[in-house]
């Protein structure tokens, strides 16, 4: 067995990957706990990967695709549970991620040398925003249908390039099974295929330049600063929040199983209050005010031109709040973490309150 260890090490590499572990250190100080949300979010999308294979096993996409989900839903065994799992995972996800871009925004954690750690944690971001996106159409009932019937209208609504744009993601005029069978692929083999290397990236950038502190603690003498082992200490707290994360998704799937509604009807009406996903409430907020202030392509197209401005502003941070920089660039971007941060939640809270 020593013979085989050995043998598989060397042939491998692991012994470097094993040095590695055992000689990191990970910073200790009053604002650790933020550190675990990398983790949770990376344990919520192990869980949609395996809850996403086991559902890909039943569901057709296209003609089939609402009576698929009915099956998976009232027929199969567990099916209700997987389903259950894997949207709840996918909102804990984002909403781990979001927690995460901003405990590394406020920390400075975006500064030299992990710059490029910032860049590919927007890029993960964006991506599974896409995947909330096109998985919400695949059960084809009516809530689903006209939610994305709606989401599609904001780039049509763009001049001269938004109604060819959003034909070729409808594949067509009308949302139907093909614009399913579009999101079914975006969703299960494009997406997958951008987020892995993506996520390995920027998984081995966080272990090439270690876990950030903020900058209270980086004008302690190195003396007077603590830190604990990576491994086990550090591990072992990580699997410990893995543990908790996954009581929670198995408490929100029992408790409050995702459902399913009736077959959709590109004939019928539209429900009364239709609304987006969570993490999409706030630029659906803000295009709803600037669309009764400015009625028209006007309103549309200065709400599209506020998320593009602010969304380069906000990749752009590590650019402006340069280490070693004046200390007024640093109060005047936590400034700007603060406004974003507020203006998302408003914006959240009243498009719930006004549906």
């Amino acid at each position: 067995m020593s013979k085989t260890q050995d043998y598989i090490v060397e042939r491998l590499g692991i012994g470097e990957v094993l040095a590695h572990a055992r000689n990191k250190t990970v910073p200790k100080h009053e604002y650790s706990f933020w550190y675990y949300w990398g983790g949770i979010s990376l344990f919520c999308f192990l869980v949609q990967l395996v809850s996403g294979i086991l559902l890909l096993l039943y569901y057709r996409p296209g003609p089939e695709a609402y009576d698929s989900v009915r099956q998976i839903t009232y027929e199969t065994h567990f099916g209700w549970l997987i389903r259950s799992v894997h949207n709840w995972s996918a909102s804990l996800f984002l909403a781990s991620v979001f927690i995460h871009m901003f405990s590394v925004f406020f920390m400075k954690a975006y500064r030299s040398p992990r710059e490029f750690g910032w860049f590919t944690g927007l890029g993960l971001l964006g991506i599974g925003m896409l995947f909330g996106f096109s998985g919400y159409l695949l059960p084809m009932d009516t809530l689903a249908y006209f939610a994305t019937k709606v989401g599609l209208d904001i780039p049509s609504s763009i001049p001269i390039v938004g109604p060819p744009i959003a034909n070729l993601i409808r594949g067509g005029l009308e949302v139907g099974e093909f614009t399913v069978q579009r999101f079914f692929t975006l969703h299960a083999v494009i997406l997958p295929l951008l987020f892995l290397p993506l996520l390995g990236l920027h998984l081995w950038l966080v272990q090439k330049h270690g876990n950030a502190v903020p900058p209270g603690e980086e004008t302690k003498p190195v003396a007077e600063r603590k830190s604990i082992p990576f491994f086990p200490n550090f591990v072992a707290k990580d699997l410990a929040m893995w543990l908790i994360t996954l009581n929670v998704i198995a408490l929100l799937a029992a408790l409050f199983p995702w459902q399913l509604g009736e077959m959709s009807d590109p004939l019928g009406s539209a429900p009364v209050g239709i609304h987006p996903e969570w993490y999409f409430m706030s630029q659906f907020q803000t295009l709803k005010v600037f669309g009764k202030l400015f009625p028209g392509y006007a309103g549309e197209a200065l709400g599209m031109t506020l998320f593009t401005v602010g969304i380069a502003l906000w990749a752009l941070i590590p650019f402006y709040d340069i280490r070693g920089a004046a200390s007024s660039r640093a109060k005047k971007a936590t400034y700007f973490g603060i406004a974003v941060i507020t203006f998302t939640i408003v914006m959240t809270v009243w498009g719930y309150l006004s549906v």
